[in-house]
C-alpha cells in the first residue's frame, strides 16, 4: 500500500504544529534523545501566548527553549520522569520537578491512570515503506504514550538510527496525527566513557562474581562502564545483554566476541533494551542491526521477566550506602539528582534469577568543590534522601576497598561489614555512630 497521499496530508511545519497548544496542556515530548526539537522551538515563539503549559519528558541533553524562553516561569513548567544533568540544574532553579517512578510501571500510567496527555511530540525516524515510523533507540514508554494522547505530533529526523525490535519499536501513520519534517540535527551524543582507578578497581572484583553465559544490565556512569570494558579484556563468554539503557560498553563487549546471547533462556541472540544514548559510533552500531532488540520498558524492566533469565548481572551506581543497607541513588538529601529509574526492579529481578547477583556499586568518598572529603558509607541515609533499594532488597555492594553481599546478615553484621569497605579515615567515626544506633557489636575490631 502507498502511504504517500497520507504522508502529504498530515505534513506540516514546527509552527503549525506548535499551535495545537493551549494554556493549561500537558504536552508530552518524548525521552532521551528523541525528544522534541523543532517542535520545542516553535512552541517557544508562544511563550507569552501561553500559561501554565505543563511538559514532561526525561534524560533530557538540551535546555528546552520553551524553558529558556520562560524567564518567570508562568507560561512553561518542566516535569522529568529521570533527571539528567540538565534537568538536575533545572530543578535546582525550580524549572523542573521529579515525578517519582519504578520505570517499569511507566507505560501503565499511561495506559491505566490515565495521566493527562493533550498533546505527544516525539522525533522518529522517517517513514518506511510499510508507513511506519521507527522510534529511534527510545521504545521506552512510546506506544503507551502514543496510545493515552488525544492529539500525536511525530518529529521526522533522518539522522535517527533505525532500531529494530521484538514490540512496540514504532508507530503506523494511521496512528499519527501530524508530521513535522525536522532540521535532522545530529541525535545528541554522550562522550565516551572514561574511567578513573577506583572505578577500574571496583569493576574487577566484579568481573570476579560473572560466569560465563550471565545476561548483563549495566546502569549510566563511569562504574558500570568500567565493568563493560574489564569484560571487554576478560576470558568470559556467551555472554547476553537485558538492559534498561544501552550504553557503549556493549558495543566494546560485541565487538570483542563476549556478547553472543547464546545461553539466553529468552530472547536468544538478542541484546534487549528499553532506550539507548551513547557516542555516534553506538548509534552506528544500532542501526538497522537485527542482533539487537528494541522493547518497552515493561517488558524489559520486568522484575518477573529479569528473574527468567539465568545467572543475570545487575550492575548499578549509588549516591549513598548507610549502615542499614539502604541505598539512595536519586537525591542527596534534598538535593535531586537523577531518579529511580529501574535501580529497584533490577535489583530483585536479578536476586530472583537462579545464579543472579546484583550489584551496587560507588566510589567510598566524594569531594565538594571546597576540596573536602566525606564518606560515601553513611551511618543513615541524609534527611530527605530518597530510598531508591530498601535494606531487605539490597545484595552486594562494592568500593574500591572490597565487596560484601548483604544477604541474610543482621544489623551489626551489615555495619561491620560496610565499615569494612569504607574509606579507612572514616572507620572509626563509622564505628561510634554504629554504636550509638546499638547496631555494633565488638566481633572482629
Amino acid at each position: 500500500m502507498d502511504y504517500s497521499k497520507q504522508y502529504k496530508e498530515k505534513l506540516v511545519t514546527a509552527e503549525k504544529a506548535a499551535e495545537l497548544v493551549k494554556s493549561g496542556d500537558w504536552v508530552d515530548y518524548g525521552w532521551c534523545v528523541g525528544t522534541a526539537y523543532d517542535f520545542d522551538k516553535a512552541l517557544a515563539k508562544r511563550v507569552n501566548e501561553l500559561k501554565d503549559v505543563n511538559l514532561r519528558g526525561g534524560v533530557i541533553f538540551w535546555e528546552p527553549e520553551v524553558i529558556k524562553a520562560d524567564e518567570t516561569g508562568e507560561h512553561f513548567t518542566w516535569n522529568s520522569w529521570h533527571c539528567s544533568g540538565i534537568e538536575r540544574k533545572m530543578a535546582s532553579n525550580k524549572r523542573a520537578f521529579y515525578i517519582p517512578l519504578r520505570y517499569s510501571e511507566m507505560p501503565r500510567y499511561y495506559r491505566e491512570n490515565p495521566i493527562p496527555v493533550d498533546v505527544a511530540v516525539m522525533q522518529v525516524t522517517p517513514m518506511d515503506k510499510h508507513g511506519f515510523f521507527n522510534f529511534g533507540p527510545n521504545a521506552s514508554h512510546m506506544m503507551a504514550l502514543i496510545e493515552s494522547s488525544k492529539k500525536v505530533v511525530v518529529e521526522v529526523n533522518k539522522n535517527m538510527p533505525r532500531c529494530l525490535g521484538g514490540f512496540e519499536s514504532e508507530v503506523h501513520i494511521s496512528k499519527v496525527d501530524y508530521i513535522i519534517e525536522g532540521s535532522n540535527t545530529p541525535i545528541a551524543a554522550m562522550k565516551a566513557g572514561s574511567y578513573s582507578e577506583v572505578d577500574i578497581k571496583v569493576a574487577n572484583m566484579i568481573v570476579e562474581e560473572i560466569p560465563n553465559g550471565a545476561c548483563l544490565q549495566l546502569g549510566i556512569g563511569g562504574m558500570p562502564n568500567a565493568v563493560g570494558s574489564v569484560i571487554a579484556d576478560s576470558d568470559l563468554k556467551d555472554l547476553g545483554v537485558h538492559t534498561e539503557m544501552y550504553v557503549d560498553a556493549f558495543v566494546e563487549m560485541t565487538e570483542k566476541g563476549k556478547i553472543t546471547g547464546a545461553k539466553k533462556n529468552i530472547d536468544r541472540f538478542r541484546q534487549t533494551y528499553a532506550f539507548g544514548a551513547g557516542t555516534k559510533a553506538m548509534y552506528d552500531f544500532m542501526d538497522d542491526n537485527p542482533m539487537l532488540m528494541s522493547a518497552p520498558v515493561d517488558y524489559t524492566n520486568d522484575a518477573r521477566i529479569i528473574a527468567s533469565l539465568d545467572n543475570f548481572i545487575s550492575i548499578n551506581n549509588a549516591v549513598d550506602v548507610d549502615l542499614f543497607g539502604q541505598v539512595s541513588s536519586e537525591s542527596s538529601g534534598t538535593k535531586h539528582i537523577s531518579g529511580a529509574g529501574g535501580q529497584l526492579d533490577f535489583v530483585l529481578g536479578a536476586y530472583l534469577s537462579n545464579g543472579g547477583k546484583s550489584f551496587i556499586c560507588l566510589s567510598s568518598t566524594v569531594t565538594d568543590k571546597e576540596g573536602k572529603m566525606t564518606s560515601r558509607i553513611i551511618p543513615t541515609l541524609k534527611e530527605g534522601s530518597a530510598v531508591t533499594a530498601a535494606r531487605p532488597n539490597t545484595h552486594y555492594v562494592v568500593t574500591e576497598y572490597g565487596k560484601v553481599n548483604l544477604k541474610g546478615l543482621s544489623t551489626w553484621q551489615r555495619a561491620e561489614a560496610l565499615i569494612n569497605i569504607a574509606h579507612p579515615d572514616f572507620r572509626e567515626e563509622l564505628i561510634k555512630d554504629a554504636e550509638k544506633m546499638k547496631i555494633w557489636r565488638k566481633s572482629n575490631k
